[in-house]
């Protein structure tokens, strides 16, 4: 039995420069697709992203990680924290940082980091990650995009009843407040600064 053998045309030159061309496009494309999600807080945290055991989900959609532990009792709304704090938008850019202990009214903050707060206790340091709905929302401001999810690194220092700093401001206003202040509060806040999404 005899077999023909059909010969095949060959391939131009530049076809397989096209085909080369094709494949490297992909591979690029590829590359791209898979670094989207690579952001700050994938590479470094993991959050938002549920992959690192220790952060935690709330109902609401909040994510936290205690990095340091506190003791004590939790604020509440009613009650203004004294904190250290750093947000930073997804892409890892600085949106906010505080220079020096910082009063934050509770009830007056996003709704997200209210929730961490009160998750809190004096001495923690904690991690939060916002989602947009818990944040800024769809309007944003500031340097906040719309639909911007943040992360803070907060650190609760102490926290009062805002009925007490009240009480304590009336004191100094008239004349009557001795030096010192609230116990552990060192001192009155000095024009309370624009909270978390204020």
């Amino acid at each position: 039995m005899t077999v023909t053998a059909v010969p095949l045309q060959p391939v131009k030159r530049s076809y397989l420069t096209w085909l080369w061309i094709g494949i490297a496009v992909l591979l690029v494309g590829a590359f791209l697709l898979a670094r989207q999600g690579d952001d700050y807080w994938a590479k470094s945290q993991r959050g938002w992203f549920g992959i690192d055991p220790a952060i935690k989900t709330t109902a609401s959609g909040l994510q936290y990680k205690i990095l340091t532990p506190g003791t004590g009792p939790h604020p509440t709304d009613s009650d203004v924290a004294l904190i250290n704090y750093e947000g930073k938008l997804r892409s890892g850019v600085t949106f906010d940082k505080s220079q020096q202990p910082t009063p934050m009214p509770i009830a007056k903050v996003v709704p997200g980091f209210s929730e961490g707060l009160k998750l809190m206790n004096k001495g923690a340091k904690f991690r939060f990650w916002l989602p947009a709905k818990l944040a800024y929302g769809e309007k944003g401001g500031g340097p906040i995009p719309p639909n911007a999810q943040l992360a803070f690194d907060v650190e609760l220092i102490e926290f009062l009843p805002q009925a007490v700093l009240d009480q304590y401001q009336q004191q100094m206003m008239m004349g009557g407040g001795g030096a010192g202040g609230p116990p552990g509060a060192g001192g009155p806040p000095a024009g309370a600064a624009p909270p978390p999404g204020m």
